[in-house]
């Protein structure tokens, strides 16, 4: 089923005030992300402790690709349950996202031409790693939020501030 225009959804609030973001929305966002080279999080859980690790990915089909090196977090992704998160803090346009995707992350094979091979992302570190998963997007939630009223440490407002979150705490 193609993705519908985010014009196809009312627009909805949480309770604190963050926009929840349809479906299309979120996509266009993990689109616009990836061809940004902005990093997202791969978090799978394990018997020892979830694991999250930064990558660099793109946006393809409907599913977020990302390559890797090997270890211990591709021994224990293929086939599994992860979750992909990526966000963004626009300071200019005074408003902040995030998007969290979770579905199957599989291999994908590589064989001789491979279908969608110039999508790869273009990892960061010196060395990259050769193996690409792809996660389906079975649950895709997103954020929207207006950032008022909070300094950065450059000294700009860039959110909101609870004031009662700032009350120095009395001495003992």
């Amino acid at each position: 089923m193609p993705l519908r225009s985010c014009d196809d959804f009312p627009m909805w609030t949480d309770q604190r005030g963050s926009e929840v973001l349809p479906l299309a929305e979120c996509a266009r966002l993990l689109a616009t992300a990836g061809k940004r080279g902005l990093t997202g999080r791969l978090a799978v859980s394990t018997d020892q402790a979830p694991l999250v690790q930064p990558v660099n990915f793109t946006y393809h089909d409907h599913q977020i690709v990302v390559r890797l090196g090997p270890g211990h977090l591709t021994d224990v992704i293929a086939g599994t349950l992860v979750a992909f998160e990526v966000d963004h803090v626009d300071r200019d346009a005074r408003e902040a996202w995030s998007v969290l995707v979770r579905g199957l992350a599989t291999p994908v094979e590589e064989s001789g031409s491979v279908p969608g091979a110039d999508v790869s992302p273009t990892p960061l570190v010196p060395v990259p790693g050769s193996m690409r998963f792809e996660v389906r997007l079975d649950v895709v939630t997103g954020r929207r939020f207006p950032l008022d009223g909070f300094d950065d440490p450059a000294g700009r407002a860039v959110g909101h501030r609870n004031p009662a979150s700032t009350a120095t705490a009395p001495a003992h």
